[in-house]
């Protein structure tokens, strides 16, 4: 479904990604695990075309997308949960959720997908009219997830959703992430600093340091290598 090759992405004269190859099948969970400052975000930055590379060719659904726009890939099919959530702090719960499906036309599909958003998150059906600033951080994350819901995704792009929130939080959004995937058949592109949850829901992870890819495997693999779990699980 997604292919990088040999993809380099330069902030200015800082070179954050350095040839790097990454593989995603649909229907798969797979991670990107890393230090800070390691190039995830940036990775992710990348494939929404807000960072377009500056050299190497991102391929969604057998497309070059690298010098698409950022919005002809959310029509695509491909949309991103940005890191720090980043919803419309004075628009309404339901509002946010109208914006995300703002690009849709197939209205009893958008009304459907509705119902399912405030079946994964309860809590935002019952606070559907109150503004998304007003709302938790935990509840703040899960309308950014539902808003990306709401645009019809096949690959969704999450970055950082644990970030800041309590465990119990942090918990139910795993869960609900790899229910999203497993009842939507929703490939998922996972960026966390929790690298143990993520590639405890993940199928396959990638490990990034200083801009390149250093290891690739299956989850369980990563889990028991000793270097990961030195440098990343804390044990």
């Amino acid at each position: 479904m997604l292919k990088l090759e040999s993809v380099n992405t330069y902030y200015g004269n800082i070179h954050a990604l350095k040839g790097i190859d990454i593989e995603i099948n649909k229907g798969e969970i797979v991670t990107l695990i890393g230090a800070n400052g390691a190039g995830k975000s940036t990775t992710l930055m990348t494939i929404s075309g807000v960072v377009p590379p500056k050299t190497g060719t991102v391929t969604f659904k057998g497309e070059n997308i690298s010098s698409k726009n950022p919005d002809e890939i959310v029509q695509m099919g491909l949309v991103q949960v940005p890191e720090g959530r980043h919803i419309f702090p004075y628009l309404t719960v339901q509002e946010n959720l109208d914006m995300g499906a703002f690009l849709r036309k197939d209205k009893p599909a958008i009304k459907k997908d509705l119902e399912y958003v405030f079946e994964l998150f309860p809590r935002l059906s019952e606070r559907r009219k109150q503004t998304g600033g007003t709302l938790s951080g935990g509840e703040q994350q899960m309308l950014a997830i539902s808003r990306a819901i709401m645009a019809k995704p096949d690959l969704l792009l999450l970055d950082e959703p644990s970030l800041g929130l309590a465990p119990i939080i942090v918990m139910q959004i795993f869960e609900i992430i790899k229910k999203i995937n497993r009842e939507n058949n929703t490939t998922i592109f996972l960026v966390e600093q929790n690298a143990n949850m993520a590639l405890k829901v993940a199928h396959r992870g990638y490990v990034m340091e200083t801009g390149r890819i250093t290891i690739s495997d299956k989850s369980e693999n990563l889990l028991a290598n000793d270097s990961v779990r030195k440098a990343y699980l804390g044990m």
